[in-house]
């Protein structure tokens, strides 16, 4: 599955423009790990960009994934589903054991937190986010509570310390500023 033909799907399953963007967030971030880590941009960018392709039809979290599954099985590869199954551990049951599972989580953690920042700006604009800012307002527990530092921090499962992590999604955010309209 190429970009254009996941992105087709994933506006064909997520309606809300919010998730859309959540969704381009992720994919930003996983292309951006993939390049610092010297891996496949495009499989880990589609991983990113389908990995809640299924959240619209999901009737509660235990399905987050095994839906997607059902949606994607015949247009990519086992490594991809596998992925999105993992990033909903807690319900799937599946670990994350690869360096694009553990990513995925931290990603999908970091995005929010990373736009939460953004938002908080009086610009509200990802432009004005300095590094500075986003490993204060993580030591924040009380900032974007629903973003888990403890997820974020799979950012160290690959090989990747905190500051370096922060620095690659937020770049990979302001890459994509004017697609997620910050």
């Amino acid at each position: 599955m190429n970009r254009h033909m996941a992105l087709t799907l994933l506006k064909e399953n997520l309606k809300k423009e919010h998730m859309l963007k959540h969704c381009l967030a992720v994919e930003a971030i996983m292309r951006g790990l993939a390049a610092c880590l010297r891996k496949d941009q495009e499989q880990w960018g589609l991983v990113g960009l389908v990995h809640d392709i299924d959240f619209e039809r999901i009737r509660d979290t235990s399905e987050h994934g095994i839906i997607a599954e059902e949606i994607l099985k015949d247009d990519v590869d086992k490594d991809v589903i596998r992925a999105i199954k993992s990033h909903n551990f807690e319900n799937t049951g599946i670990q994350p054991e690869t360096r694009m599972e553990n990513a995925l989580i931290s990603a999908d953690a970091v995005s929010g937190l990373v736009v939460a920042c953004a938002l908080v700006m009086p610009s509200k604009r990802l432009a004005d986010v300095s590094l500075d800012t986003l490993k204060e307002k993580f030591k924040s527990k009380d900032f974007a509570r629903n973003c888990s530092r403890e997820k974020i921090l799979y950012c160290e499962k690959i090989d990747l310390e905190k500051e370096k992590f922060f620095e690659i999604a937020l770049n990979s955010l302001k890459n994509i500023a004017n697609e997620v309209g910050l």
